[in-house]
């Protein structure tokens, strides 16, 4: 059954992933990066660095936020550095509910993507993730994501537990994100 999407609009399909054990201990895989967890982040600077690494995905939640609620809903932050010192990813975790840890946003920025950091990046998120307490991680991939998401998600442990559908405003015709951002998903601007 196909379902009409209003041409202002996207879809995507929504992967809702879990991980119900720590997956057994591996050496961690070499990379230049390392993690820095901000301590006070503030919505200016977490703005920049979620549309640097989202963009390419459509990321926009984040964006369309004001600064108190992205301030309430925002879990623990951590930038991906590189040797310059340069924020080139983003890591956010939440743990608000008891025994879990929700990975809410994990990417690199697109000129990382393929050269071998996913694996180290994975490795770093999930001994985060595992702290004493926890007993499930989550994670949630789209459709709009990009495409060797759900595959690496898998890859490091994840299992699938169900889909969904979502429809929402196209963040590029809103002003959240540059008309040119992702160009692989067209833009719409006219119905058919």
């Amino acid at each position: 059954m196909l379902t009409p999407i209003p041409p202002d609009h996207l879809g995507a399909v929504v992967t809702y992933l879990e991980m119900g054990a720590r997956p057994p201990l591996r050496p961690t895989p070499a990379s230049p990066l390392r993690l820095a967890r901000w301590t006070d982040p503030t919505p200016e600077r977490y703005r920049l660095l979620f549309a640097r690494v989202g963009a390419p995905w459509l990321w926009y939640s984040r964006l369309a936020f004001d600064d108190a609620r992205l301030a309430a809903e925002m879990g623990e932050v951590h930038a991906v550095v590189d040797r310059a010192g340069i924020e080139v990813g983003l890591v956010e975790l939440d743990f608000r509910d008891a025994g879990e840890c929700l990975i809410k946003f994990l990417g690199l920025v697109p000129e990382l993507a393929g050269k071998g950091h996913g694996k180290w990046l994975f490795a770093m998120v999930l001994a985060l993730a595992w702290r004493p307490g926890v007993a499930r991680v989550r994670v949630n991939t789209c459709s709009l994501d990009h495409p060797a998401a759900l595959k690496a998600y898998l890859a490091a442990g994840f299992r699938a537990v169900g889909r969904a559908f979502e429809s929402f405003p196209d963040p590029r015709l809103l002003g959240l994100l540059p008309r040119d951002a992702a160009p692989q998903i067209p833009l719409l601007e006219d119905g058919p």
